[in-house]
């Protein structure tokens, strides 16, 4: 077996002007120098030795780079293993060249002779000049991207797209650099699939010049031989009725070791699930449902960034928190933009391990990329198939899809189809990913799939009716969503804690707060304004006014209005009627702090948005929707593999505390199912809850529905309706809040209120509240998990402030 040692430390990194160095020898021995780490990029090193700032970022276009490592007491043969150069690379051995890459998505194996005294050099040459290159003439140009050389460089598209990101440059060794020894390489291909009837089929493949005795293939009590076939040796093993691999909410993401034996001992090369995987179009060819083993799955969750835009990390550490966020607010899906960049082996077996799936597009965007171009596809024939390979034993990895907007942006245009639907998309890539992934759906582009591919009521959308569009919370149920790929998008706001520490500036207006706000390229407004629609929509204050009258108020407004959305729309999305089978939030994380995209903070702290996706999100739910004179329907709700017995009980408040009307019903609620009540089934008789025909004066201004579990009571969810709206519903109430400590030792917040308190936020010292950002209404104690940031001692009595939007004090605990 193989043996592979990486080479992470001792390695220095030296800056000159484009081309001032031919080969490492000619680098002075008096040119500066500083430590560097690998892997890691050049704005990280820069940034270890406090001289680059990712909110002002240094240029790093027109630089060459230099890497240098001294490889003493390694002689022999041995393979120098690259996985990750970006982006113009030479790699020199004692001033010899090995290696020229010129793509970042491509891993590099280099045989070489070490002598005991040998060094390394990789020259990043600047990327400027390579993005004035000329090509094949385009049919588009994107707006969104300062350098339109993009479209014939692989490398990332993260730092070249004004407005959404900052200006940081992908330089540097990315990805790990390795030694490895080995008389015989073994880099596994391994495949699992899920048959209808139950069956698991496991393959595992790996070249080979001759035969190995007495190799054998062991997973879930299941073995069988190798044998030798076209240079590969390859094994296939059925595993009659295996434990299947389930996305987060709706089953166990089972996972098996893959082990290979032979006479001298066993390895362990992998972890993989059985699932099957399948796209319902339906009937008229317009839907767009994943299927996992048979059954429908509304996927949920948001688009991936970057665990770091200066470091472009890759190890479990790095991803971890993110990841874990996603899974703690329900989220089973998460899809990584053809903006962005391919993610390692560990992001993968994280998402596996968690359960959430993974929506991949390859890594093309918006451009016109020349698909004759002989020179581009062999490198994007190396990336998909190493790619492809890396991540062969990942049953998390759901979709693979051409790339993001490429379709969207010509046809938008006003290009005919036969322009912008390109065979690179359609062709290329879909072959390439067919005999890489057989298991894995592949999508032609994202969005696509209706007479135009931006029509959010066929196929996949990247749906901004409600959002950056300005529409009506309506428009969610009128567009008829199919699947929505990205959605809602906002300048979502941190909490206090972070502004502080990071931003401690004048919301809006001050010039640094401004830089931190994204925004598309070209047009007059930002998504802050977006926000400020919905706030003036949703309380009926003038978002100005507020600004400079009450900033702390206006930005308290402001994180519950983003949330309030997105309750809105996930609540209509996911009701059962709705066409809708999925939609994934842009974005989950931040690349700077700031009132950015993302639903967690580039502290790596949730927003108001998480905390709101993280009950939109919950496996059993109860949701309303206001169907006018057909009055409020209430939706129960069930995603897990179990069913439920179930109380539904519904009030509607006056003043947010008197009861008007009220009724309950106890159900059994299936296992991934749905069920549908009219709030007039519940009450018994007609009560105009809706407000629809107003027969005199309103009789209330809140509507609240409780899920309770039937055997202990305990609350399961809480829906919300304003039928005045949700100003009228604001109340200065009482909360009452005391602290206990809960079964595992920490503690808990338990907070009551004498009339409905709306998004009541929590801040506490040294913790994280498990929940904010939510209503609390009258009748019921609300336990809310404080989770310690830090390893501060858990006996030590927490403190911290409560508040509401209809309340301008806060309340000390």
């Amino acid at each position: 077996m193989s043996s592979e040692d990486f080479l992470g430390d001792g390695w220095t990194l030296t800056l000159s002007d484009a081309g001032a160095y031919a080969a490492p020898g000619n680098i002075p021995d008096h040119a500066e120098t500083i430590t560097a780490s690998v892997p890691g990029t050049v704005a990280s090193a820069l940034r270890a030795a406090g001289r680059f700032d990712a909110g002002i970022p240094t240029s790093l276009e027109h630089i060459d780079a230099w890497y240098r490592l001294d490889l003493a007491g390694e002689s022999g043969e041995a393979i120098l293993r690259f996985s990750g150069l970006a982006t113009v690379a030479e790699v020199y051995l004692n001033d010899v060249l090995i290696l020229a890459s010129g793509s970042m998505f491509e891993a590099h194996d280099v045989p070489v002779m070490l002598t005991g005294f040998d060094r390394v050099s990789i020259c990043f040459r600047a990327i400027g000049p390579h993005l004035s290159k000329t090509g094949p003439r385009a049919r588009w140009r994107p707006r969104m991207m300062r350098s339109q050389g993009l479209r014939l460089l692989r490398t990332t598209a993260l730092g070249f797209m004004p407005g959404w990101c900052p200006d940081v440059v992908a330089v540097g060794p990315w990805r790990a650099i390795s030694l490895v020894r080995a008389d015989e390489l073994r880099d596994f291909a391994i495949h699992a699939t899920l048959r209808e009837d139950g069956t698991g089929l496991l393959t595992v493949s790996f070249a080979a010049e001759s035969a190995s005795a007495n190799l054998r293939l062991f997973c879930a009590g299941h073995e069988t031989d190798f044998a030798l076939t076209d240079g590969q040796m390859r094994a296939e093993l059925l595993l009659p009725d295996v434990k299947p691999w389930w996305p987060l909410i709706h089953g166990e993401p089972v996972l098996h070791d893959v082990i290979v034996k032979n006479d001298t001992g066993e390895q362990l090369i992998g972890r993989t699930g059985f699932r099957r995987i399948e796209i319902d179009r339906g009937a008229d060819g317009n839907n767009f449902a994943i299927r996992v083993n048979g059954t429908d799955i509304f996927c949920r969750g948001a688009v991936w960034t970057s665990a770091d835009i200066v470091s472009l990390p890759g190890g479990r550490a790095d991803y971890e928190p993110w990841l874990k966020l996603a899974a703690e607010a329900g989220m089973n899906m998460i899809r990584i933009p053809g903006i962005a960049a391919y993610e390692t082996a560990e992001f993968f077996k994280l998402c596996d391990e968690l359960g959430i799936m993974v929506w991949q597009d390859l890594m093309f965007a918006n451009f016109d990329y020349p698909a004759n171009n002989e020179a581009l596809l062999i490198h994007v024939k190396t990336e998909v198939e190493q790619f492809l390979k890396l991540t062969s034993a990942s049953p998390s990895l759901a979709i693979l899809c051409g790339g993001s907007e490429m379709f969207q942006q010509g046809a938008m245009m006003g290009l005919p189809e036969r322009i912008w639907k390109g065979s690179l998309a359609t062709d290329t890539l879909a072959g390439l990913c067919r005999d890489g992934r057989i298991d894995t759906p592949y999508v032609e582009n994202s969005p696509s799939g209706g007479a135009l591919p931006f029509f959010p009521h066929a196929g996949v959308a990247h749906y901004y009716g409600v959002g950056a569009y300005c529409r009506p919370l309506d428009d969610a149920r009128r567009a008829n969503v199919r699947f929505a790929a990205e959605c809602l998008a906002f300048s979502n706001v941190p909490d206090a804690d972070t502004l502080e520490r990071d931003l401690p500036v004048p919301p809006s207006h001050d010039p640094r707060w401004k830089a931190r706000v994204p925004r598309d390229a070209g047009v007059s407004w930002d998504f802050e304004d977006v926000r400020e629609h919905y706030l003036q929509e949703l309380y009926g204050f003038e978002p100005a006014r507020l600004r400079y009258e009450d900033p702390q108020r206006y930005l308290a407004f402001s994180r519950a209005a983003t949330a309030e959305v997105m309750e809105a729309s996930f609540a209509e999305w996911r009701r059962p009627g709705s066409t809708c089978h999925g939609a994934l939030v842009w974005t989950l994380q931040d690349l700077l702090p700031g009132a950015g995209w993302g639903v967690i903070d580039a502290t790596g702290r949730p927003k108001s948005t998480w905390h709101a996706l993280k009950r939109a999100f919950r496996p059993v739910q109860i949701v309303m929707s206001d169907e006018g004179t057909n009055g409020l329907d209430v939706h129960i709700l069930n995603d897990s593999a179990v069913a439920r017995d179930v109380l539904v009980e519904l009030a509607c408040l006056r003043d947010g505390r008197q009861v008007v009307v009220s009724g309950n019903r106890a159900i059994t609620l299936d296992a991934r199912h749905g069920v549908t009540l009219a709030a007039t089934d519940l009450f018994g008789a007609f009560f105009d809850t809706t407000y629809a025909y107003r027969f005199g004066p309103p009789s209330h201004d809140v509507t609240v529905a409780r899920l309770k579990d039937a055997a202990s009571g305990e609350i399961i969810a809480e829906a919300f309706h304003f039928p005045l709206g949700r100003t009228r519903a604001l109340h200065a109430g009482v909360i009452e809040a005391s602290l206990v400590k809960g079964e595992d030792g920490g503690w808990v917040l338990q907070l009551s209120a004498d009339r409905l308190a709306q998004s009541v936020s929590i801040s506490v010292e040294g913790f994280r509240a498990a929940e904010t950002g939510f209503h609390l209404a009258p009748g019921a104690v609300k336990q809310v998990e404080l989770v310690p940031l830090t390893d501060a001692d858990s006996n030590n009595l927490p403190s911290g402030s409560i508040g509401s939007l209809g309340n301008d004090h806060l309340i000390r605990f």
